[in-house]
Parts: structure tokens; C-alpha cells; sequence
């Protein structure tokens, strides 16, 4: 089952009319979410059953903000486990190391050259919260320029900015449908 997020729209099956139930709202004649969570359907009664954050384990994709570069490694916070945003506050701490930035040339990998502070990248976690983005599909999704624009990708290495036309390295995701 997909998650649902917030003020997003609850596609309602076709049949009997549904009553709305616990996590949910009416907005603009719509039914929405009003939780994290997943949708459930008992009794003619629709509502959404919260979904609980959970630490990251081996396996898992979070997503994560770049808060301190150094030359062998980069600190980030992870804000979003397995697609589930964790509350604020509560979010955990991980390290890139240079040696996990990507699987091949691991020898060449400049972490200055991959990543800045405040990057947005998709990660895949291993253990002890030591991350990777060694897959193709990991990396940087969101990025701002010193112009502060939000720069667009142009290889797996490269970003550039819209406003200024500079481009900046970058290791960036291959979104997922290409």
C-alpha cells in the first residue's frame, strides 16, 4: 500500500459511499489525509492508519540534508526513512565517507567535488548509519547555487545554475525513470 501524506487527496473506491474516519478531512469537496499513513477501509468507514517513523536499517533509502563537509567524508541529517518523514527534532545523524560516494574509481572521489552544505541527496543506508550513495539512483535531488537558485542536473557530476548558467560538481541522482 502506498503512503499518504497530509492534505493529499484519498482516491475513494468505487461502490457504497464511504463514511470518513479517524485521519481524515473534507477540503474543497475532496476527502484528504490529515496523517501520515495508510489507508484502510473497514465497516464502510475509510481512514488513515498512522504510519511510525522507524530508525534507519540496512537496505533502507532515506533522504538527508548536508550539514558539515571535511575532506574524508560528509555529515548529514536524515529527515525521511523508507519514504516516511521522521518528526522534527527527531531526526539521526549519518556519514558519507569518501569510499562510499560511488562504486567504482572510489580512489578519485573528492567529497568537495560531490557535495556542499544544504544539499538534499537520496541515500542508501548500510550499518551503523554510515551511508552511500555508490548506486546511481543515490545522490544529490536538491541543490542550491551560490546564486541561490535551484540548480538543475546536468550529468551524474555536474549541477547547473538557471539563473548564471555556472555549473558546480556535484554527485547527482539518476531519477528513477530515466
Amino acid at each position: 500500500m502506498s503512503i499518504l501524506l497530509p492534505g493529499q487527496p484519498i482516491a475513494l473506491p468505487k461502490g457504497p459511499t464511504l463514511r470518513l474516519g479517524a485521519g481524515t478531512y473534507v477540503r474543497e469537496g475532496k476527502p484528504r489525509a490529515s496523517l501520515v499513513g495508510t489507508l484502510q477501509s473497514q465497516a464502510g468507514v475509510i481512514s488513515i492508519e498512522q504510519t511510525r517513523p522507524h530508525p534507519p536499517a540496512p537496505a533502507s533509502v532515506v533522504l538527508g540534508t548536508i550539514t558539515r563537509l571535511s575532506p574524508q567524508q560528509a555529515l548529514l541529517s536524515i529527515t525521511v526513512v523508507d519514504g516516511i518523514p521522521l518528526p522534527p527534532g527527531e531526526e539521526f545523524s549519518g556519514v558519507i565517507r569518501s569510499q562510499d560516494v560511488r562504486a567504482t574509481e572510489k580512489d578519485k572521489v573528492k567529497i568537495a567535488d560531490c557535495f556542499r552544505g544544504g544539499d538534499v541527496i537520496s541515500l542508501g543506508d548500510a550499518k551503523s548509519y554510515f551511508v552511500t550513495t555508490a548506486r546511481n539512483d543515490l545522490g544529490v535531488v536538491f541543490a542550491t547555487s551560490e546564486a541561490g537558485s535551484t540548480m538543475e542536473p546536468v550529468s551524474w557530476l555536474e549541477m547547473r545554475c538557471p539563473k548564471t548558467g555556472r555549473i558546480e560538481k556535484r554527485k547527482c541522482a539518476k531519477p528513477p525513470d530515466l
